[in-house]
């Protein structure tokens, strides 16, 4: 499974020949991000913030999506949805490997979807706070899920992203996640081979 990351919460996912992509953002939507022009089998987007749900961006295949997504309704704020809205967590099967795409959750999780979550393979975790969970939150969260490697997404890193949000070096510092690698490209390959890890990878425009 090639886990690629486009900036902000935006991923594309390779798995068994197909291509999806998760919370592409719209052009101009986020500090420091260039225009987002991908081609994918499907796209799905967490909620309808700009930042998150830019499907125009993504140019469809036609190819039916064999692989299974199944998805976890949430909120994107701690009051149910009275001030975000919702969330929606997508996991996507693929290769023997569950991943997880949590969106812009802003909520605890309850006991029935910590059993859905748990011990993915991946996970890809807002930890900038703000919007979303903040870096000890997002650490608890992952403690309660037990993902194999956990990717962490929607911080602020340089002229990147928003000023209201955090960087990374919070979550860094306290992801249950040992060790945190720094990799120099923007890709990984995720097998069931590769050891615990939290992964920061590195934004590059295409």
């Amino acid at each position: 499974m090639i886990i690629k990351w486009h900036g902000h919460s935006c991923f594309e996912i390779t798995a068994e020949g197909y291509t999806v992509v998760f919370d592409p953002y719209a052009d101009g939507s986020v500090p420091g991000l260039e225009p987002l022009r991908l081609t994918a089998d499907a796209v799905f987007c967490s909620h309808g913030h700009r930042d998150h749900n830019a499907a125009e961006a993504v140019a469809l295949s036609g190819r039916a999506l064999p692989l299974q997504v199944e998805t976890i309704h949430t909120f994107h704020d701690e009051k149910r949805g009275a001030l975000r809205g919702e969330n929606t967590i997508h996991i996507l099967h693929g290769e023997g490997l569950r991943l997880a795409h949590m969106g812009d959750i802003g909520c605890p999780l309850t006991g029935e979807q910590l059993e859905t979550l748990k011990n993915v393979d991946g996970l890809l975790i807002p930890v900038g706070g703000y919007y979303t969970i903040d870096a000890a939150q997002a650490a608890e969260m992952t403690a309660q899920i037990a993902p194999r490697v956990v990717f962490p997404m929607h911080y602020r890193l340089g002229a990147m992203g928003y000023d209201v949000i955090s960087t990374l070096d919070g979550f860094a510092a306290a992801s249950p996640v040992k060790p945190v690698n720094y990799y120099p490209g923007n890709n990984l390959v995720l097998t069931p081979e590769t050891p615990a890890q939290t992964v920061v990878l590195t934004y590059a425009h295409e």
